[in-house]
């Protein structure tokens, strides 16, 4: 039997489009093979929807999910949020971790995305910080839905990667409380990246602070920090953009933490 966008099923699957929806059933929709894979490998996915074609083409992924739905393109086309689907879409369970927990595990190195409510930069942060090795990305105040579909595939598999947690600002006290300096980026910072570097400080566990595109990061968050730093601009260019500054911040702290454990 072939799924079709009135099956109830589906429908059910489509509602988790909606923030709403999402946070009521504690559910969730990647879409593509790759989030698949990531979500399978996290142990989220709980049906797996993909059109007859898509689920022959990535059968080992079929292979390990708990339950499987065959739709039509049609069908597909309601689940996917994207123009061109790659014919598979997963429904997964939301694995939202408290704050208290993230910390529990003492990471060394901590995201916060402070009100960024672009799902795209959000999306990005997310992957940039597991690449660099962060232990948990905190999605702080009023940001982006970390389930948000476009989040989710800016991601790409990040999101079960790492400790996602959503938490009310501020989160400064805690993340000190932790052990960890906290560094607010902002271009116009007291100190700057190269700085940091040359007097060891980013050696140090780091919780780094990422504000908004368009307006920063909220005048008491950034108050509360440890330090206001700037990334150097050694060319013409007016700033870099959120996930640029990002990757910069995240991997020069990934880099000296690295090196001071090998010293």
């Amino acid at each position: 039997m072939t799924f079709t966008p009135r099956t109830p099923r589906v429908v059910a699957a489509r509602r988790l489009q909606r923030r709403r929806d999402r946070d009521r059933a504690g559910r969730f929709l990647a879409e593509g093979p790759q989030a698949v894979r990531s979500a399978l490998l996290a142990g989220a996915v709980l049906e797996l929807f993909g059109t007859p074609s898509a689920l022959d083409r990535h059968a080992e992924l079929a292979a390990r999910a708990p339950q499987v739905s065959p739709v039509t393109d049609e069908a597909l086309a309601a689940l996917a949020e994207t123009v061109q689907p790659q014919g598979l879409v997963a429904v997964c369970a939301q694995a939202d971790v408290s704050l208290a927990e993230a910390l529990a595990k003492r990471p060394r190195l901590v995201a916060v995305a402070a009100e960024i409510r672009d799902p795209g930069n959000a999306g990005t942060v997310l992957r940039t910080a597991d690449a660099a090795g962060a232990g948990a990305v905190v999605f702080a105040g009023d940001a982006v839905d970390p389930y948000n579909g476009k989040c989710v595939r800016s991601s790409a598999g990040s999101l079960f990667h790492v400790d996602v947690v959503r938490a009310p600002l501020p989160v400064v006290d805690d993340l000190r409380a932790a052990g960890l300096q906290v560094l607010a980026t902002t271009g116009h910072g007291d100190t700057d990246l190269d700085r940091l570097l040359d007097d060891r400080l980013l050696a140090r566990p780091t919780a780094w602070l990422f504000g908004s595109e368009a307006h920063g990061l909220p005048e008491a968050v950034m108050a509360a920090a440890d330090h206001r730093v700037r990334v150097p601009i050694y060319g013409g260019a007016e700033s870099l953009n959120l996930a640029a500054a990002a990757a910069v911040c995240l991997y020069a702290s990934a880099r000296a933490q690295r090196q001071e454990s090998l010293r």
